[in-house]
This record gives C-alpha cells, sequence and structure tokens, in this order.
C-alpha cells in the first residue's frame, strides 16, 4: 500500500475539537524520539502513525493541520510491542538520521547494526521498568487509548516533525509545540563517584571524566556527583578536583573555561557507605539538580572490595532513576575465590540486571587490548596462522618495578593472583585465543571469551611457580614478609580445543622485577627442513619468527624475521620490523579510564567480565589458590630487582619454551 493510499484511509474521520490530556502525560517520556524530516507531508501521515497503533483513537478536530501536535498515550507495553514494525516502516517510506550514541562526535568503531541494537535495547529495558507504573494509570490493554490534539496550533506555515534526539524516551512532537521544549530534550546524564575522596577517584577516575568532557564526548547537560564519608561542601569537591585536571597537550583551546564549566557541573554529598540514608540523599540531589525530566545514570563504586556489596544494594534500592538507564562500575578484584566472587555475583543479580554490572579492571582499557582484535580480525596476514599449525608458544609478560603503589596492591588477602591474574591475564588469553564473533556487539564477543576460559584445564600445582621478593633496607623500600601472599606468578596454560591443543600459553605477572613490561609474544614455528639452518647460530631458537604486542615501555608492533646482514659473505640476523606509536602518531593516547568509563556511557561491555567470565576463570585458578590457603605451596623468595624465581626457568623448560628475555 502505498503512502498516500495508506494515509487517506483515515483522512476522512470526523473528530471531535474537544482536546484530551490524560494524566498519564509522562507516558511521553516511555518512548524513543526519532527526528524525521517530512516537510511537504500532510498531518494525514501523522494520522496514519497513530491509527495503525492497536486501539488507538483519534480525537480532536484533525483534519490536514500541518501543525497538529500529536501526544501518543497507551499501555507501555502495547508501545513497546508495536513500535519494532513501525520503526522499520518509518526508516522504508522516510529519509531518516540516526542519532550518534557518542555526543558530539562520530563513533567510527561501532556498526550501525549494534546502534540500533543497543538503541532498541535501552528503549525496550525503560518501557518493561516503568509498565507496572504505567498499568496503574491508564486503562487496560482491551481498551481504547487517546491520542490528543493540544489547542492552540495556529501556525500553519511549520511542517511537523518526529524528533528522534539520543535517548530512551520516544516523543512525537511538531514544530509547534503544545508542550514545552524542556520535556522534549534528551535525558541527560548523571555520573556518581562513591568514594570521591579516595586516591583513585582523585588522581584517576575525574581527570579522566573531564577529559572526556574536554574532548566534547560528554554531553553538555552531564553532572558529576561526588559521594564519600568526608563532611565537605561542593566547593570543596570542587578545589580538590580542580587541583588534579590538565588539557590535553594536543589541543589546549579553551581550557581554563572548560575547566571552570566541568567544575560548576560537579556537587557533594556526605555520607556513610553502609546505610541507606545518605544514598537517599544523594539521590534527592540528583533529582533535584537533573529536574523533571530525569536522566541516565552511572553509579561508579571506588570503594573497598567490603563495601561494594552495602553500596550496591542501597543505590538499587534508593538512587536509580526511573527515567533512564541506570548502570553500576565495580573496581577489581571480584572476590578471593569462586565462593566468595559467587555470593557477590549473585547478591548483585538481585538487584541488577547482567547488562547494568560493569566490572572494570582499568589495564583492559589500554589501546594493546583494544589493538588484539583489530590486528588478528582485519589483516589476512596473521588470521591464517592464527592456530597450533603454525604458532608454538604464546607469552604474557606483565612485571612491575617495585613501587609503593605496587607494593600496597599485592598485600594482604589478594595479591598478584587475584589483582592481575584473574581478570587481566586471563582476559588477554581469551581476546588471543577467541574465535572470530559473529559482531562487534559486546555479548557477541563475550560469548566467544568465555568459550576460550571455560576450554582452559584447571591449573595444577606443579605447573605454577609462586614467588615473593625479600625484604630490603637502608636504600631500598623496606618491605615485611611475614605474609605469603605471591608478588609473582608464573604458568603454563592449555586451551583444550582444535585450535590451540597442545600449545603452551605461558603467563608470568609480577612485582620487584628488573624493568616495567606489558607484553604480548607470539612465536611461531620453525621453518620445515630449513636450509639456512647451520647459517643462523649455534641457537635456533634466536631465529624464530615473532609478532610482538608491546605497551610498556613503548607502545609498539614488533614483527621479528630472518634476513641477511650486508656484505660479502652469507650471514643472517633476526631483525625487527616496528611500528613505534609514538613515532608514526603523533595525538595523545588516552588513559584506560577514559576508554572505559566511555564504553560504560555508550553501553559496550565486551572489555567488562560478564559473570559467566567471572566463574570460568576463577575455575581455572581455584586448586591453586586451596593449595596457598592449605598452605602446601609456599612462594620462593627473589631479590628485588631480579627477574624472578629460578624455578620459573625451570618450568618453561618442561614445556619445551625458552623464555624470551630482554
Amino acid at each position: 500500500m502505498s503512502l498516500s493510499t495508506f494515509s487517506s484511509s483515515i483522512h476522512t474521520q470526523n473528530l471531535s475539537r474537544q482536546p484530551v490530556i490524560p494524566r498519564s502525560s509522562s507516558l511521553v517520556s516511555l518512548l524513543p524520539r526519532l527526528e524525521l524530516d517530512i516537510a511537504g507531508c500532510n498531518t494525514s501521515y501523522l494520522g496514519t502513525i497513530c491509527r495503525i497503533r492497536q486501539g488507538i483513537k483519534v480525537t480532536g478536530d484533525y483534519q490536514a493541520s500541518p501543525t497538529a501536535n500529536l501526544v501518543l498515550c497507551g499501555h507501555a507495553s502495547n508501545y513497546c510491542h508495536k513500535f519494532r514494525g513501525l520503526k522499520l516502516w518509518i526508516l522504508k517510506n522516510l529519509n531518516i538520521k540516526l542519532c550518534n550514541r557518542k555526543y558530539g562526535q562520530e563513533i567510527k568503531h561501532k556498526t550501525s547494526r549494534v546502534l540500533d541494537r543497543n538503541f532498541l535495547a535501552d528503549s525496550s529495558r525503560i518501557v518493561s521498568s516503568y509498565e507496572n507504573q504505567v498499568r496503574d494509570e491508564t486503562d487496560s490493554l482491551g481498551e481504547t487509548r487517546n491520542v490528543s490534539i493540544p489547542e492552540g496550533s495556529s501556525n500553519r506555515n511549520s511542517s511537523p516533525k518526529v524528533s528522534l534526539l539520543c535517548g530512551s524516551s520516544y516523543v512525537m512532537q511538531t514544530s509547534s509545540v503544545g508542550f514545552s521544549l524542556k520535556e522534549a530534550e534528551a535525558l541527560s546524564l548523571s555520573i556518581a563517584v562513591i568514594g570521591a575522596t579516595g586516591d583513585p577517584s582523585r588522581k584517576k577516575i575525574f581527570p579522566a571524566l573531564f577529559a572526556l568532557y574536554y574532548s566534547d564526548f560528554l554531553p553538555e547537560n552531564v553532572r558529576i556527583f561526588g559521594y564519600s564519608r568526608e563532611k565537605l561542601t561542593d566547593e570543596d569537591l570542587r578545589s580538590i578536583v580542580a587541583s588534579t585536571l590538565t588539557c590535553r597537550v594536543d589541543h589546549q583551546q579553551n581550557c581554563g573555561s572548560k575547566i571552570d564549566s566541568f567544575l560548576s557541573k560537579t556537587y557533594y554529598i556526605g555520607g556513610d557507605y553502609d546505610n541507606q540514608e545518605g544514598i537517599l540523599k544523594l539521590n534527592a540531589r540528583m533529582e533535584q539538580v537533573e529536574g523533571d525530566h530525569g536522566a541516565n545514570r552511572i553509579f561508579y563504586l571506588s570503594v573497598p572490595q567490603e563495601a561494594v556489596l552495602n553500596v550496591a544494594s542501597c543505590i538499587a534500592d534508593k538512587s536509580q532513576t526511573k527515567i533512564g538507564w541506570n548502570r553500576i562500575i565495580i573496581e577489581k578484584p571480584f572476590g578471593l575465590d569462586a565462593w566468595s566472587s559467587n555470593m557477590l555475583t549473585n547478591s548483585l543479580l538481585l538487584k541488577f540486571e547482567e547488562k547494568q554490572i560493569y566490572r572494570m579492571d582499568h589495564l583492559l582499557g589500554r589501546n594493546l587490548i583494544e589493538n588484539l582484535t583489530v590486528l588478528r580480525f582485519s589483516n589476512l596476514i596473521f588470521e591464517p596462522l592464527w592456530s597450533r599449525k603454525f604458532i608454538r608458544n604464546v607469552q604474557i609478560i606483565l612485571s612491575e618495578e617495585l613501587i609503593l603503589e605496587s607494593q600496597s596492591r599485592y598485600s594482604g588477602d589478594y595479591g598478584v593472583i587475584r589483582e592481575m591474574v584473574h581478570s587481566h591475564i586471563l582476559q588477554m588469553v581469551a581476546l588471543l585465543a577467541m574465535e572470530t564473533p559473529i559482531s562487534l556487539d559486546g555479548e557477541d564477543i563475550r560469548n566467544e571469551k568465555v568459550k576460550v576460559l571455560r576450554s582452559i584445564g584447571k591449573l595444577e600445582p606443579k605447573d605454577v611457580i609462586l614467588g615473593q621478593y625479600k625484604a630490603m633496607s637502608k636504600d631500598k623500600i623496606d618491605v615485611s614478609v611475614t605474609s605469603m601472599t605471591p608478588s609473582f606468578f608464573a604458568a603454563a596454560l592449555y586451551i583444550n580445543n582444535a585450535r590451540w591443543d597442545g600449545v603452551p600459553f605461558l603467563i608470568r605477572a609480577g612485582t620487584g622485577l628488573v624493568s616495567h613490561r606489558m607484553e604480548i609474544r607470539i612465536q611461531f614455528d620453525h621453518v620445515p627442513g630449513n636450509i639456512y639452518r647451520g647459517l643462523m647460530g649455534h641457537n635456533i631458537d634466536l631465529a624464530t619468527n615473532e609478532l610482538i604486542l608491546q605497551d610498556v615501555p613503548d607502545e609498539a608492533i614488533l614483527i621479528r624475521v630472518n634476513n641477511k646482514v650486508p656484505g660479502l659473505s652469507l650471514h643472517l640476523d633476526a631483525s625487527e620490523l616496528n611500528l613505534l606509536y609514538k613515532d608514526k602518531y603523533s595525538a595523545e593516547v588516552p588513559d584506560s579510564y577514559e576508554h572505559l568509563i566511555l564504553d560504560v556511557i555508550e553501553g559496550d561491555n565486551h572489555l567488562f567480565m560478564r559473570s559467566d567470565e567471572l566463574a570460568a576463570a576463577w575455575n581455572i585458578l581455584n586448586p591453586v589458590l586451596q593449595e596457598i590457603g592449605e598452605k602446601n605451596i609456599s612462594p620462593e623468595m627473589y631479590d628485588i630487582g631480579g627477574r624472578g624465581p629460578e624455578g620459573a626457568y625451570y618450568l618453561w623448560a618442561k614445556h619445551g619454551v625458552r623464555w624470551v628475555e630482554d
């Protein structure tokens, strides 16, 4: 049926002049917004939109007025159920410009398919959350609904529009509005930092938020709320935050005014972590600042691990927005073992949906991690080689010099296993080894990651080396070694699937070592029947082809190949083809917190561990943690500034691998 035929079917309706404005007018904020430029179409088209809704009755003097204002009213579930087909029909018949999920910037790395899926998912969630409320305010599903046409639409020269704005509320309106334009604005964004006066918040979170705001990745109507147990005022928090803010080195236009603008959007609320009174105060302040239109909300829990559950529970009960989406960020570590992690997960899922929970490991926001899938799936030269047929072993190295920050991080009950291996190292293994996901959607990527983690065999104590640095004094950092919590971990993992069967993934993580390194080394097999074998020196391993992905000390991609040394004699040398980021790209590399916080705002969850990923990772490490708990394994002592426990080298030899050193 053509558009003109379809719309003419309702053009002759006899409609009364008396407008009907229902009490449940807040329902208009439940429907996502569209921006359609339909200049030249008469209002019978808008009538068509209304009439194709099941059970909708049109009231008012409709005629062919190009300025009629339409407000759709009806049961939320009815709209949610029907709108998908309506949207496809509109897209087919009119030229629609979809809004961007990123505020003020184009998202080049997200596909329109992912955008559309998240757009509809957010809308469905909002409609579902309001279903009970709307049921009390509206008629039953079987009754007729009303479309009201406000009076005062006298301007005949303005053409009707249906606006599509970023947000999660559908509103049909015209340029000659019958209700306030403020009611039709996109939902604002509120970010609450719980634990606002702690070091991570002051040094990382607030600077990251400002960097996003400065680069126009946050909306102008964003609001930042700091919450902690300190007794402070808004001005006190702004003074603390201001001392940590800097502008990008590569573009510093309007730096001072941007800082002032950001600080003016920052507010402080004081309260305890373990009661609902403070969270109620936070919610009241957020509602006061947000106004009547509501906002999407993010709660960043930068609090001690033991306080996470209490804070999350209070937020779920007392501080979630009723218009828009709610998301909660929880920092690692995620429990002490499989049992405690499972208890934490189950408790969170009683209060939140899985898609609302973002488990933050800031190291996963490094550019190296994001580049793993890009390098592999967008380059033909690597993907065919990415299996046991060509790869001998994979080495993942994360070593740190001893600094006060790492000293405190590895103390207590967490240690390097719970702090680094469980999330960061195993996530790197999963991204390296996973099969090609069906799309870049976060859930599709997480589905493939969890398959890899479930395929990794449980670690046996004989395949693990633990270490702890020795106490030093005088000019060295004085460290207590009364605890047996390991500061060094090395192990060989095997993935039991068709792609990786028999390939050892060697991981090494620790602090107090000779240098700060973060890299992945993929060693390929030797060339079968290599006729140049005798010209490569005594150790053919030195001539192994390697792909090296390096993050620290310098971000780089290196490929080690064999080539002839210039000269008359025939000598071979292993050289590196070097892509050094600082030489190739002049732009400043964003901090990992910026990357991950922006992913939370956009709803991109592929770098955040899902509950089943969490459980699968703990299952790998559980046997070792149990042996440590029963004191059947003691860490091997090593010198600060050394290369770690000697047992690690015997472990590599056992698996037929030579560990590549500097």
